[in-house]
């Protein structure tokens, strides 16, 4: 039995080695942000969607594309508009004529692709936005009922902007639930800032960017972090942590049990990242903010008190 816990052990060094270079791989282009890039890694290695918040300019677009070279799987951009249309989406029927008859082919749209970038989702309208669904639940869509799968791995990495909320539309709560996790992406450091403007200001950096990780070893890293190990104390733990946002007294509305199961597979993911091949309490806690955020909704009295979902979630996690 210690032979092969070694065995497990040495598995799990290999593979924090691996994220070890394909940190070194991102670092070639995005300075900082790295709570940001492991969250993101999280979301891909529990084969979950992302949302992304943040202000413009902070360099998420670039991110997501370079993460996309570095697992050397094929990437694409939908940038959402109020014009924008489900088939703009999803892809259409088009007429060709070959040999004087006339046939429909599909045209295949931007949702067929392994890591999709929906820029700014919450400018376009919610049938737009309704397009999305069945592609992040069920990897697949359905167009003039024809339904087709869509190439594994596949993610929906999201963008929206906290500002300018004039002619947006909020994302529908079961649109939301249907992202594992929300990531803040924050301002850089003044010392990452200064790298930056130095980086980019003066000179554009070509670095060739290596895959590190390939889209078949992304597919056994996604059954392998189900496989973690979680004692059975851990789990009655993440479970109190979501069941107790439904009578917490700042609350309106707690998360569903879609949020137990996230939480647990969200602290698989970054026990593996670093390292360790079981899940531990600070996991769970650490993991309970991205993952809780969005599917909580304050109530008035903590609104007026000024309280946003992070604190309730910090005290939650004080009681629980």
């Amino acid at each position: 039995m210690k032979k092969e816990d070694a065995m497990l052990s040495s598995e799990y060094e290999k593979l924090r080695k691996t994220f070890d270079a394909l940190y070194e791989q991102l670092d070639k282009i995005v300075i900082g942000q790295r709570e940001t890039v492991e969250l993101i890694l999280i979301g891909l290695l529990a084969d979950s969607n992302v949302l992304l918040e943040g202000f413009p300019g902070l360099g998420k677009t670039l991110m997501i594309k370079t993460l996309a070279q570095c697992l050397d799987l094929k990437f694409s951009r939908i940038q959402h508009t109020p014009d924008l249309m489900p088939s703009d989406i999803t892809g259409t029927q088009v007429i060709e004529e070959v040999g004087g008859k006339r046939f429909f082919k599909f045209q295949p749209g931007p949702i067929f692709a392994n890591i999709v970038l929906a820029d700014e989702i919450n400018r376009a309208t919610p049938k737009t936005q309704s397009a999305l669904l069945e592609a992040m639940q069920e990897k697949q869509v359905t167009v003039a009922s024809k339904t087709m799968p869509l190439d594994l791995p596949f993610f929906v990495l999201a963008t929206q902007n906290p500002i300018e909320q004039e002619g947006t539309y909020p994302l529908p709560e079961a649109q939301a639930d249907r992202f594992l996790l929300k990531v803040v992406v924050r301002y850089p450091t003044f010392e990452e800032e200064v790298k930056i403007a130095e980086q980019y200001a003066k000179r554009q950096k070509n670095d060739e960017i290596k895959a590190v990780i390939g889209k078949n070893s992304l597919l056994a890293l996604q059954q392998f972090t189900r496989q973690v190990p979680i004692s059975s104390d851990m789990v009655q733990q993440a479970v109190k942590i979501v069941t107790s946002t439904r009578t917490d007294k700042n609350l309106e509305y707690g998360a569903s049990p879609r949020a137990s199961i996230g939480l647990i597979l969200a602290a698989k993911a970054r026990a593996i990242l670093n390292g360790r091949n079981h899940v531990s309490e600070e996991d769970l806690k650490t993991m309970a903010y991205p993952v809780l955020r969005h599917r909580i909704i304050l109530n008035f009295d903590a609104e007026r008190q000024g309280m946003k979902p992070d604190d309730a979630i910090k005290e939650l996690l004080k009681r629980v």
